[in-house]
């Protein structure tokens, strides 16, 4: 990156920065960034290729953005956590490539020195997102208009947030989960599942998910058989979680799950993610647990 003196540039220049906007001395901006009007650059942030920033954007902090990222007016990106407990430390926020961040999104940088907020790859921040410290967005996640994530929420890849959804601290959303709008998300929420509701609970797979992903018909089959297992057999998630675990096999490359004389190839691993998802949602005393099924007929599951 090359460091640039002013905010200032001339009509020949290839950094194509607003008059008005104000940038650090000692920020790094690389040569092919664009800034918008009245956007406020601080001193320690370094900004990737091909990114353009907005309109009154404030990009602050220890922040460092990727490449071909697009940030839209209004967002306000690595200032000081909302945390009672913060006292000034260098933090960091750290936003990959290819991200949207759309308008009046906030992220904040995390808590204490050495540690980051992180937002992946090509994902998707839609108007009004609050992403609090300390939270990890992993890849290509879509988070809808007006999200709240409290302080320490690690989304995983390919999770779809709905509209004005509020999710407690310290909680997780699996790889693949779609969270319906409006949901208030007190727990963690499996991979490949879809939750909705105040609170939350899980309502069957998230089969429009899976079936739009790449790769992922060959594990429907054994996703389905899992949770039938995890959640309509009847039996505690805990003893399920052991049934699961002693019903998987490796072969070839694969996952072979058998139950009742039946055998199901997962060809992506997804079972396995799912199972560890749920052994570390149990047993590690910083996690809130897993969502519970809604009660429901089995005629009623979206299977």
């Amino acid at each position: 990156m090359s460091s640039l003196a002013s905010a200032g540039s001339t009509p020949n220049s290839s950094v194509r920065i607003h008059p008005t906007a104000v940038i650090h001395p000692k920020a790094e901006l690389h040569e092919t960034v664009q800034v918008g009007p009245y956007a406020v650059i601080g001193e320690h942030v370094r900004i990737g290729a091909r990114t353009v920033v907005g309109a009154h954007v404030v990009i602050d902090g220890w922040t460092d953005i990727g490449e071909d990222n697009q940030i839209f007016p209004g967002a306000v990106l690595g200032t000081e956590p909302q945390d009672l407990k913060y006292s000034g430390a260098p933090s960091q926020l750290v936003i990959g490539k290819g991200n949207r961040i759309r308008e009046f999104v906030t992220i904040n940088r995390a808590t204490n020195e050495g540690e980051a907020t992180v937002v992946g790859d090509h994902n998707l921040l839609m108007a009004y997102v609050h992403v609090a410290h300390n939270c990890v967005i992993e890849n290509q996640v879509v988070i809808t208009n007006a999200v709240s994530l409290a302080g320490h929420i690690h989304i995983e890849s390919q999770a779809r947030i709905g509209g004005m959804v509020g999710l407690h601290q310290f909680t997780r959303v699996g790889r693949l989960a779609m969270v319906g709008a409006m949901s208030r998300v007190d727990r963690d929420v499996p991979p490949y599942m879809l939750v909705e509701g105040h609170p939350a609970r899980i309502r069957g797979l998230n089969l429009v998910g899976l079936r739009r992903a790449k790769g992922m018909e060959g594990s429907l089959a054994a996703l389905r058989q899992a949770y039938r297992l995890l959640y309509r057999s009847g039996l505690p998630l805990e003893k399920a979680l052991q049934t699961l675990r002693e019903s998987l096999r490796s072969e070839g490359g694969s996952s072979i799950f058998s139950l009742q004389g039946k055998e199901l190839v997962d060809e992506t691993g997804s079972l396995l993610h799912l199972l560890q998802f749920l052994e570390d949602s149990l047993s590690q005393p910083q996690r809130r647990g897993p969502l519970p099924a809604l009660r429901r007929s089995r005629e009623e599951d979206d299977l």
